[in-house]
């Protein structure tokens, strides 16, 4: 089987999948992201979370509570506030963690050229996390992730450690984290449209170069305009320096399949 006929039979294969996500359905905030990309020939995705707000209940290893031995006491994809926040404590018999966990999206892409691509609109929207890895089987996968979450421990052993002031403070900032994290959401989806713009008039013009060579007496087309402008301001860019790690260029990361 060809490698195009393998990449066609892999996205077929996921996108018939039932959702084993908690919630059962694509967040609201990536909808139109995942769509854009599921149109697509060379893309699908196989996992996604917009970002959200969570509070854990468990027993800390190595200063993380396990996500899969826990207790889920409130998960919201929207900004949450201190009352519903203080109910969900008074459930906690271990150690409650407050997290705030930014977009993730997992993307299986037919080339690395393609994956290079998406890796570079992820980098300039904010997701200064992203990194692509390729598999023994040729599998091709970019994860789109940031560095802006936040982990926050607030009881030990069923007691409050904190005040209600401190988690009024928490809860302000991980509801700005929330509001940043769905504005990289929009930018990535403007910046990769805008990409995917550039690329249909690129091999429109190759292929008008090509007819020009084969017929020398045509006449040739006017250029369309080079400049469709850059999907991340001057601004833009040195908010992100300021949030994120810079400089952070495609890395290739073995994977197991």
């Amino acid at each position: 089987m060809d490698r195009s006929a393998e990449f066609r039979r892999w996205k077929a294969q996921c996108l018939s999948k039932a959702d084993l996500s908690r919630k059962g359905s694509v967040d609201e905030d990536v909808v139109e992201l995942v769509q854009l990309l599921n149109e697509r020939e060379r893309f699908f995705t196989t996992s996604s979370c917009a970002g959200r707000i969570l509070l854990l209940d468990g027993s800390i290893n190595g200063f993380e509570v396990q996500k899969k031995d826990c207790c889920w006491l409130l998960v919201t994809h929207r900004p949450c506030v201190k009352d519903d926040m203080i109910a969900a404590l008074k459930k906690a018999h271990g150690d409650a963690i407050l997290k705030f966990e930014p977009l993730v999206l997992h993307v299986q892409c037919q080339q690395l050229q393609d994956a290079q691509m998406l890796h570079s609109v992820a980098i300039d929207s904010g997701f200064r996390n992203s990194g692509i890895t390729v598999g023994k089987r040729g599998k091709i996968m970019l994860a789109v992730r940031s560095t802006h979450g936040l982990e926050v421990p607030l009881s030990h052993e069923g007691k409050l450690m904190v005040t209600e002031e401190y988690i009024d403070f928490l809860l302000k900032i991980a509801n700005q984290k929330m509001e940043e994290n769905k504005k990289r959401i929009e930018r990535f989806y403007n910046c990769l449209q805008h990409a995917l713009e550039r690329e249909t008039v690129t091999n429109s013009h190759s292929k008008e170069k090509i007819n020009e060579k084969s017929n020398p007496y045509s006449h040739k087309k006017k250029r369309n305009q080079e400049n469709h402008g850059k999907c991340i301001t001057e601004e833009n860019d040195k908010k992100l320096e300021n949030d994120d790690d810079p400089g952070i260029g495609i890395t290739l990361f073995p994977e197991d399949d």
